[in-house]
């Protein structure tokens, strides 16, 4: 095995991007079980993986990966705030804490996607916060993966079928959204097998241009 790349402590804002900022460029990520929180895990390079490691349980691991989807055209800023009204954790939420999409975290990313009206797609707008910016203004890759994760979810029935993990996400960035600008993130079904549902997010500027894509696999348990 080769050497430790680095000891981390999940917290909760981990997030798939955590392993393929490691790896750079257009990443697979995929969760073997939940990251136990607050104790230090194991980085691991083996060649061209990362694997996060719980001692010797593999937690995640990290690999190069090709998104290969076609996002649809982005809602205007207008729909996406408008779809806001309709997003169903304000109603009801299994993890009403989530840093991405709690409507309870107050320092989170606040991605509340809903339904567009009209279309079969769930949308937000994101404002990143000057706390989630570098020197640059821009945001920091893992937490562009983060934006990407939970608009997913909705987009395949999280609140409709209850406690809906993710198992798989391969995700590209072509570029770093800047703190105070404004976004539009979108999420889309992909079809569903058994207790594997599928979808696709994106993330653009206010103007339509791409900045970030992904491909998902949720998992709904047992």
């Amino acid at each position: 095995m080769a050497p430790v790349t680095e000891t981390v402590t999940i917290d909760g804002r981990f997030n798939c991007g955590v392993l393929a900022r490691e790896l750079g460029g257009e990443a697979e990520v995929t969760l073997r079980r939940p990251p136990p929180l607050d104790r230090p895990l194991a980085l691991v390079r083996e060649g061209e993986r990362i694997c996060l490691l719980d001692g010797d349980l593999l937690v995640a691991e990290c690999c190069a990966g090709r998104t290969g989807l076609d996002p649809p055209a982005p809602p205007s800023l207008a729909e996406a705030e408008e779809a806001v009204r309709r997003y169903p954790g304000f109603v009801e939420h299994a993890f009403p804490t989530c840093f991405v999409c709690g409507p309870d975290r107050s320092d989170g990313l606040r991605i509340f996607a809903g339904p567009v009206d009209g279309r079969d797609v769930v949308a937000a707008p994101w404002i990143p916060a000057d706390s989630l910016g570098d020197e640059g203004g821009r945001v920091a890759e893992e937490l562009v993966w983060a934006a990407l994760d939970c608009p997913g979810a909705f987009a395949v029935g999280f609140s409709e079928r209850g406690e809906t993990v993710l198992g798989r996400m391969t995700a590209r960035i072509d570029a770093r959204p800047r703190v105070g600008e404004r976004h539009v993130v979108v999420a889309w079904s992909l079809g569903e097998e058994g207790r594997k549902l599928y979808a696709g997010t994106a993330l653009f500027t206010e103007s339509g241009d791409l900045l970030g894509l992904a491909r998902q696999t949720w998992i709904v348990p047992r």
